[in-house]
């Protein structure tokens, strides 16, 4: 009965659906500036830093599921703005739920749109 009991709450915990995912060589990103009103797309290297207007922008890798590559993808971005020494966002960006983990900036708001896998 103990064996069961341990086994079902060790089921319990394990997640239900692992997403499967690999690294692409390149991401898509979109830029607002949110008080002209321009939007700017970017293409980005994995490991490349980009300006746009004010901010620097670094995507340090992009990730996309294996099974579904146009599905959803994963940025890691470190974003600057001006000569800050702390960055206005450090961390994952994931294009399916760009609130999740979003930008908190009164000018700028970006978000990770897909990964280029060729």
């Amino acid at each position: 009965m103990i064996r069961r009991l341990a086994l079902a709450l060790s089921l319990a915990a394990t997640p239900i659906w692992a997403e499967t995912v690999a690294n692409a060589p390149q991401g898509e990103l979109r830029v607002l500036d949110k008080i002209t009103g321009q939007v700017t797309d970017l293409t980005l290297a994995a490991g490349e830093t980009r300006e746009v207007g004010h901010l620097l922008i670094r995507l340090s890798e992009c990730r996309y599921p294996v099974e579904n590559p146009s599905g959803n993808a994963y940025g890691e971005l470190t974003i600057t703005y001006r000569d800050q020494l702390s960055p206005a966002f450090q961390g994952w960006m994931i294009a399916s739920a760009p609130a999740l983990n979003a930008m908190d900036h009164p000018r700028y708001d970006v978000w990770i749109l897909r990964c280029i896998t060729s």
